[in-house]
């Protein structure tokens, strides 16, 4: 039998090839399985956290923000309801057409429809875009009332800032603002509060340097939204904490009225509780209305104060650094009476002048006062025999005292822009302008020219230390919480009483004797009679030729040209219990222009509220009388003045 040949079979034939690649296949699924069940199921737990917090979104509740209130409480700085109108866009539909029907009901100016149009295309279509602020009562009820014919405009109440007194106290309290890029760069660790839009900060005054008390804690919200970050629900809320509200030691009543006797100067004013430090006003004329800046200054605004001669931005109380003139006389002779450079009844001659080398140094008395000492060289306000105390004390002395008196140190008061002034030294001199300091330079300071400078708070320090005898320390804040804030005790100043008696004595000269350059403004009630001393600084040099030809009144003058006009002043003088002083920047005599308008605020205080005509020289009567009858109209600042 031959042997049998088996037929090949034709079915599909596995290559090796094929083999590889089915194992890569089942590789790849398997690689897939395993990742998958690690998704799954070994990292379940952890995925299922991070898609529970990509739900759930937390968000800042801001705090409502502490009040500011004066002495007795009376509102300063307060919230209140800002009635408000959004729109979002993906209920509105067109914003055009959804601004047009709004435009029916309140007015929209065209700069603000092109904001709000601009926000609306930069923004999702479902995140709220505010269409008008600070709307009125009438207003926003108007619209809330149409409520169903606008579809995505929405009425909301929220909280803002607001200003009652308006100019009155805005230099100290302040004003808040939407916190900008600069403010962000200044924080050295940033509030995330700060972060939220249009979070408003103190920008000035006690809102800016108390910010940290006033501004609160922010409360959380827990919001559910949807894969698109759209809002839900809220699912938990819990409040912020309020911010601390602050009393300052402010009297409103009399801050108002140092305001209304400044009106229509370049002025400032300071009353101070020569026992607490407590400052009483301190008014910087003109001022300004905070609440223009709440919101953002319109640019017609903003260009008007910045180009008013008059500086309403400026609080000139404690950044105004001026030649403080004769009033500056107590302390060069406290500091030659303490140098033992000079006694009390000791004299000098006053021919009208004064020669060191070639250089004459005149008197404001042409003529000359003849023999004073130091009762009548203040009584007189002669200008000969300070030259001399200044000449053999010396500037460095004079320096020393001055900063002892509060004069050339920084006042720590929760406002910015607190100026040192300046008592020079011959190593100031030689350090900053590489030059000796000269005997000239010293008998200039001897009358508060030349390099001396100082604020009007420091002139009303100087008035309380000299008043009291203590190192008086200002203070602007009463309170925290309605938690009184205990004043501290001054320490004794360590001058001679007998030196002190002495000059106080000469200022009770200046106003209470007949002559003295203070008698026209003096108090009639002897129980509340003050004692005080005038300033008239120049702005300008006075030339030889004009000297010879008679001296420019300042009348003649451009109003910039002026002397400056100072007086300070205690009072009672027997018990004294407020120091003031005033300054009007080029306004003249300190005696005519300044002792009246502190004769008035001391008396204002001491009665706490307008005093009997009786109190006033028989002279000024009427004028009161008069000008108590116009209250609380201002008058108007003289407009050829300020071109």
């Amino acid at each position: 039998m031959s042997r049998q040949q088996f037929p090949k079979k034709d079915g599909p034939r596995i290559s090796r090839r094929g083999l590889l690649l089915l194992g890569g296949q089942l590789g790849v699924v398997g690689v897939l399985g395993w990742r998958m069940r690690q998704l799954q199921v070994e990292n379940s737990e952890r995925y299922r956290l991070l898609a529970e917090e990509n739900r759930i979104n937390m968000r800042l509740i801001p705090p409502a923000r502490g009040l500011i209130f004066d002495r007795e409480g009376r509102a300063l700085a307060v919230n209140r309801q800002n009635y408000r109108i959004v729109m979002i866009r993906e209920q509105a539909g067109d914003p055009e057409e959804a601004l047009n029907r709004l435009a029916s009901l309140i007015e929209i100016p065209e700069a603000q429809r092109a904001r709000v149009l601009k926000e609306v295309r930069q923004k999702s279509a479902f995140v709220p875009v505010t269409v008008a602020e600070h709307l009125n009562y009438t207003e926003f009820a108007r619209v809330s009332a149409n409520s169903p014919a606008l579809p995505g405009i929405i009425p909301e109440v929220g909280l803002s800032r607001f200003y009652p007194e308006r100019e009155a106290t805005s230099h100290l309290v302040g004003y808040v603002g939407p916190v900008s890029e600069k403010d962000l760069k200044e924080q050295e660790d940033p509030d995330p509060l700060l972060q939220i839009p249009r979070f408003q900060i103190g920008k000035t005054g006690v809102e800016k340097l108390d910010e940290g008390k006033l501004r609160g804690h922010a409360g959380l919200s827990r919001i559910e939204v949807n894969s698109v970050g759209r809002v839900m629900r809220e699912l938990d809320r819990t409040e912020g904490t309020a911010g601390a509200n602050l009393q300052l030691t402010i009297d409103l009543d009399l801050q108002n009225f140092a305001l209304q006797r400044l009106a229509g100067q370049s002025a400032a004013a300071v009353v101070m509780d020569v026992h607490t430090g407590d400052l009483m006003a301190m008014a910087s004329a003109p001022g300004f209305d905070p609440n223009l800046f709440v919101f953002g200054i319109s640019s017609t605004n903003w260009n008007g104060l910045l180009n008013d001669p008059y500086r309403p931005l400026s609080n000139k109380s404690v950044s105004g650094a001026y030649p403080p003139g004769s009033t500056f006389k107590m302390t060069v002779a406290l500091a030659a009476l303490a140098d033992g450079a000079a006694t009390v009844n000791e004299t000098v001659f006053c021919p009208g002048y004064m020669e060191v080398g070639n250089r004459r140094f005149h008197c404001w008395r042409r003529g000359g006062h003849g023999h004073m000492n130091l009762h009548d060289g203040l009584k007189n306000s002669c200008d000969v025999y300070f030259y001399e105390m200044a000449r053999r004390v010396g500037i460095d002395k004079i320096s020393a005292m001055a900063n002892r008196l509060g004069i050339g140190v920084r006042h720590d008061l929760p406002l910015p822009a607190i100026s040192e002034g300046l008592t020079p030294t011959r190593d100031w001199k030689q350090r900053t302008q590489n030059q000796s300091w000269l005997v000239g330079d010293s008998i200039n300071a001897g009358i508060g020219q030349g390099y001396v400078l100082a604020t009007p708070l420091q002139l009303a320090v100087m008035s309380a230390r000299v008043a009291t005898g203590r190192a008086v320390v200002p203070r602007l804040v009463r309170g925290v919480d309605s938690k009184l804030i205990a004043p501290e005790e001054a320490p004794d100043i360590g001058l001679d009483p007998r030196h002190l008696a002495a000059v106080r004595g000469g200022m009770n000269a200046v106003v209470n004797e007949r002559h003295g350059t203070g008698w026209r403004s003096r108090i009639e009630d002897d129980s509340l009679a003050m004692a005080g001393k005038s300033g008239t600084s120049q702005v300008r040099q006075i030339s030889a030729e004009e000297r010879r030809l008679g001296v420019f009144r300042n009348e003649d003058l451009p109003w910039n040209r002026r002397d400056h006009a100072l007086f300070v002043a205690y009072a009672p003088v027997q018990a004294p219990r407020f120091a003031v002083s005033v300054i009007v920047e080029h306004g003249g005599g300190g005696s005519s222009v300044c002792a009246p308008i502190c004769r008035d605020l001391l008396l204002q205080a001491l009665y706490k509220g307008p005093p009997p005509l009786s109190a006033y020289p028989a002279s000024d009567r009427d004028e009161i009388e008069q000008r108590r009858a116009l209250q609380p109209e201002a008058p108007a600042r003289p407009a050829h003045d300020r071109a």
